[in-house]
């Protein structure tokens, strides 16, 4: 017999032996799938006020996630929602029959414990047992995880199951939990901060007939009742704008974005966004606002300085903003400010960098900016002067550059958090940017834009002058938890099918 053969034998086994351990609980009189439990206390709150609990009554509840049995008496520990606590249990204290019950019990089953807190001869807080009741069965085996001296030892450490199965990671990785605590303020922090800004949460379609607002391959799929195709959002941009058109001044959506494109450590198709408009203002200030964001989201933290893939991240200082072309002056040591792509083809050929011939002006400063630029973005950085054919919805520059718009994106440790623009209000201008974007489509550019006649149609009824921002919340959870792939700040990231 094989290895894996033994072991699902053994799981088999075990999954066996434990319904019929259900038999002999139900044989004792117990429902071992209790209804509810009225609990008065959680672990963490007895354990960090000792002497407020000394020799009071509490109960508690949890999973049980060590058992050491003994004769008359056993030790055991209870895990709920902020941490565990020890269970002294003895036949003595809750009657031979709660007692022999014990001794069915298994790691992983649920359980309500009624008792008095106290403190064993080595000084452990312990709850001491009066009361004992089965609240659910385990029938399942939980990986097994040791524990000496407060250190967990053969933790459920494989990643991708730890994916698939998050449920497991964070019964048995309680760390987990923390990121997700996190995750779920930050969310807060940053509609509180709106809010108080005098911004509406508002909720547009997920749904879309026309997909738009930015650059990507949608999820399609079909209505059957009213016979068309439909279009998992990539982006809320354009039905937020039309908010702007319609009286709104300030809006925001913090909202679930879909995108069919490639998965990495930054990248999951199913992904959390906030985007922000305000009516009357530009992308500078939309840079004050947004600076402002991200230390007020520092602070709600703890820490104005913190610790991300291996650098030291201040949010202490002034962030710094700098044209993109500044920076390539740095990098690449050349000014490339007045190329065009004429120049940039023998550029990328003596710099040994891969380019597509058929690449426009934009796409060439973007592939450059991507391998040789944001490497060295470590600290906050708002980056400027992007080009008018990778910036559809952006206005020129104000001083008549007709080749760059206004817009910025944010770069703290190597990566891009944050894409703003002073947005395109002008309906003749952005015809003409929708309908150069379909033609790059017809080219075989999957991911341009298409044109949106009803969100033109709106932009010619007036749009005020408008700044919006588009900002990434699960990178900005994952560098104010420290996490580098965005499958730990997610809860179900998703995954490639099993043995695939």
């Amino acid at each position: 017999m094989s290895n894996i053969e033994e072991k699902h034998s053994t799981l088999e086994t075990i999954i066996s032996q434990r319904k019929e351990k259900i038999k002999q609980i139900k044989e004792l009189g117990v429902n071992p799938f209790s209804y509810n439990y009225s609990v008065t206390h959680k672990n963490n709150e007895i354990l960090e006020n000792y002497d407020k609990f000394e020799n009071k009554e509490v109960a508690i509840a949890g999973r049980l996630m060590a058992i050491r049995k003994m004769g008359k008496a056993s030790f055991a520990n209870v895990t709920d929602s902020t941490g565990k606590i020890q269970l002294y249990i003895s036949k003595k204290d809750i009657g031979e029959d709660k007692y022999k019950l014990f001794k069915i019990l298994d790691i992983g089953d649920f359980v309500g414990c009624k008792g008095i807190v106290m403190k064993t001869r080595t000084g452990e807080i312990t709850v001491k047992v009066l009361e004992l009741e089965l609240l659910s069965k385990n029938i399942r085996p939980l990986p097994i995880v040791k524990e000496k001296d407060g250190v967990l030892h053969d933790t459920f450490s494989d990643k991708e199951q730890r994916y698939r199965k998050r449920y497991l990671d964070l019964i048995l990785n309680p760390d987990v939990k923390g990121t997700f605590v996190k995750r779920t303020k930050i969310i807060a922090a940053t509609r509180k901060f709106f809010d108080e800004k005098g911004y509406l949460e508002v909720e547009t379609p997920i749904l879309q007939p026309i997909y738009g607002g930015a650059n990507a391959r949608p999820f399609e799929t079909y209505h059957n009742t009213l016979g068309m195709n439909l279009f998992l959002r990539i982006a809320d941009e354009l039905y937020l704008k039309r908010l702007i058109i319609g009286g709104f001044d300030k809006v925001y959506e913090i909202c679930k974005n879909f995108r069919n494109e490639g998965m990495d450590k930054s990248h999951n198709p199913e992904f959390s966004m906030i985007e922000f408009y305000e009516a009357y203002v530009d992308f500078n200030y939309m840079m004050d606002l947004v600076e402002e964001y991200f230390k007020n989201i520092a602070k709600t933290l703890g820490s104005l300085e913190i610790e991300y893939d291996g650098n030291k991240i201040d949010f202490n200082k002034p962030f710094q903003r700098i044209s993109m072309f500044k920076l390539f002056e740095k990098y690449l040591e050349v000014d490339i400010s007045d190329y065009g792509k004429e120049e940039l083809i023998p550029l990328c050929e003596e710099k040994n960098f891969e380019f597509d011939p058929k690449w426009n002006y934009g796409q060439f400063i973007d592939a450059l900016f991507g391998e040789f630029v944001e490497k060295h973005l470590i600290q906050p950085t708002f980056v400027t002067d992007f080009p008018k054919e990778i910036s559809p919805l952006a206005k020129t520059r104000r001083d008549g550059n007709e080749k760059l718009v206004e817009r910025f994106e944010l770069f703290i440790g190597k990566e891009e958090y944050v894409n703003s623009f002073s947005e395109l209000t002008d309906p003749i201008d952005q015809r003409k940017r929708l309908e150069s974007q379909a033609k790059l489509r017809d080219q075989g550019d999957k991911e341009a834009q298409i044109v949106d006649e009803d969100f033109l149609q709106a932009l010619e009824y007036g749009m005020p002058p408008t700044g919006g921002v588009g900002i990434g919340l699960d990178r900005v959870i994952m560098l104010f938890t420290g996490q580098t792939s965005i499958k730990d700040v997610l809860f179900f990231p998703q995954m490639k099918k099993e043995n695939e």
